[in-house]
């Protein structure tokens, strides 16, 4: 069940209908994107429009190696789900504990001084986190705002808890298809391995004075002497004539 912090439940649970005909919005808004970034901020527009009593809502995403991404329903209170308050904010928090963090009434919150004065300055008197976990390397909280205090309930926990777990596979699997579109925009980008051979060979006819024969053998012989494939050595051999050379 869901409590408040006084123990009591808050609010009634969702409709089934109510809850299947979000999840199937937000899985229609991602499903087809390759954009991460793109794909945290129509979810944070979607689950605005989408679920009762939320004014605003934001995604706040930490991912290892790079800098974390914030995405905002509204840019004004893009500020909320930053990561410069550290642990002072609900997003943070919820992303450090792995649990649902909520306060009903900002007003009478005092777990994060800073960020609540903030937020009360932008009208915002309700807040709801609740951890998203996309893969091993990133995780991060979708944050629901109300503008009424009292607003965000038990329907909003559980509905929430429900956005976190759909979402997060949905934003991982974006995150695939970011990576296969990388992949395959370096592989086109990339010479062909028989085109750099051939290069490969006219660089070695035209130092040695061989013929193409003779060159290919040479190519071989350092492929298997470096226990490299025969593909790297012609595309090293053709990189290094091809660089500048200090004069």
């Amino acid at each position: 069940m869901l409590r408040s912090d006084t123990g009591e439940l808050s609010g009634e649970v969702p409709g089934v209908l109510e809850t299947a005909a979000i999840l199937r919005e937000v899985t229609a808004g991602l499903i087809t994107s390759d954009d991460f970034d793109g794909a945290l901020a129509r979810l944070a527009r979607i689950i605005r429009d989408a679920v009762s009593e939320v004014t605003w809502c934001g995604v706040t995403v930490l991912r290892s190696g790079a800098p974390a991404s914030v995405a905002a329903s509204e840019p004004r209170l893009r500020a909320l789900d930053d990561v410069r308050y550290g642990t002072d904010g609900p997003a943070m928090t919820a992303i450090r504990q792995r649990e649902l963090v909520w306060s009903a009434d900002l007003r009478a919150e005092t777990r994060w001084p800073c960020w609540t004065a903030q937020a009360v300055a932008l009208g915002v008197h309700g807040v709801l986190a609740v951890p998203v976990d996309v893969d091993e390397h990133v995780i991060g909280s979708i944050n629901l705002y109300a503008r009424d205090p009292g607003g965000l309930g038990a329907a909003q926990q559980l509905t929430a808890m429900l956005l976190a777990e759909h979402a997060g596979l949905l934003l991982g699997a974006v995150r695939d298809r970011a990576r296969q579109v990388e992949l395959a925009g370096d592989l086109a980008r990339r010479p062909s391995a028989g085109r750099l051979i051939d290069q490969a060979i006219g660089v070695i006819m035209t130092q040695r004075g061989c013929s193409a024969t003779e060159a290919l053998q040479v190519l071989r012989s350092a492929s298997a002497a470096l226990a490299l494939p025969l593909r790297d050595v012609a595309e090293r051999l053709v990189t290094s004539v091809a660089r500048p050379r200090d004069t």
